[in-house]
């Protein structure tokens, strides 16, 4: 990449896209450009072939998504494929008719088979059935990543595809009927705390494995791709480090303050078991994370505190 591309962020104002923009700005790219969604509705086919009949993007960065927990993936699974395949399919080929010199695309470990191998490898795609809970979402987005390498196989086109691990940071969505299960606690102990109640709520066990990686991380990871990667590959993103949901909970009440008791709804469901990316593909390039889960945890409860008034409630 240039530092004078104009780079379109799509999904800029999201969990990932904003921390892709600011990622962005701070290492030098000031021509990047995104729009809202009241500006410009991704599943708009005529739409999105103006907006780029008009911007002419030379770097696509493809984070819009319609996401969202176990509870909301379970309700609305026509939605999650409906809405993810609409942008994804209508982006890519403007992406592709409009000469974009390259373009990421962004997937999730959670399209991954329910039992895939641990740690998770590039290659475990497409080997296994998805876990239930997200299959409308894990459908769509490997739709989209597999687009990406068709395009690349046919016309030789530069789009890629990663698969960050669940992530966590600024901007992220706190609205419990669809936040992923870092957000729900940092939200439901604040609350708590605030409240004084006696007892937080938490689905399942609280024994699965989940791996979470730091949303600047993620953005950072980004970057170097676009600038260092041309592979016809996803490429992993992650910490290549696990904690049980139920030592995150004690982390995150640790962290918000809360003192009063957790009580684990066994009715509900956990999830996939386990979920560890293997990130030797992109360690073995050079990229390593910087924040760790402490850290972490401590950094994203603050812009919540701080953020209250105008967060995703």
């Amino acid at each position: 990449m240039e530092k004078n591309d104009k780079i379109y962020v799509a999904g800029h104002r999201g969990l990932v896209g904003s921390a892709i923009v600011r990622r962005l700005k701070k290492q030098g790219y000031e021509n990047v450009i995104g729009r809202t969604h009241r500006e410009l509705d991704l599943t708009d086919q005529a739409a999105v072939r103006a907006f780029f009949e008009t911007e002419r993007p030379d770097i696509v960065v493809l984070a819009a998504a319609k996401v969202g927990g176990i509870n909301a993936n379970n309700t609305a699974p026509a939605d999650f494929a409906w809405d993810n395949m609409q942008i994804q399919c209508n982006v890519i080929k403007s992406a592709h008719d409009y000469h974009v010199r390259k373009l990421l695309f962004l997937g999730s470990t959670c399209i991954y088979p329910k039992m895939a191998p641990q740690p998770i490898p590039e290659d475990a795609l497409l080997t296994g059935p998805l876990e239930e809970t997200n299959e409308a979402y894990a459908i769509a987005k490997i739709a989209g990543m597999e687009m990406c390498r068709f395009f690349k196989k046919q016309y030789g086109d530069n789009f890629i595809s990663c698969m960050p691990t669940n992530l966590y940071g600024p901007y992220d969505n706190y609205e419990l009927n669809s936040s992923h299960v870092m957000p729900a606690m940092i939200r439901k102990f604040h609350e708590a705390k605030v409240n004084g109640d006696p007892s937080v709520e938490l689905w399942g066990t609280g024994t699965p494995l989940r791996e979470f990686l730091y949303v600047d991380d993620m953005a950072d990871a980004c970057i170097y791709l676009l600038e260092h990667y041309d592979g016809e590959q996803h490429v992993n993103i992650g910490t290549g480090k696990e904690i049980t949901i139920r030592e995150l909970a004690e982390l995150v009440k640790k962290t918000v303050g809360y003192e009063g008791e957790i009580v684990w709804n066994r009715d509900m469901p956990d999830g996939t078991p386990r979920k560890l990316t293997d990130v030797s593909k992109l360690h073995g390039a050079g990229w390593h994370h910087k924040v760790e889960l402490e850290e972490g945890v401590r950094l994203a409860y603050d812009w919540f505190w701080e953020h209250t008034g105008t967060a995703r409630l």
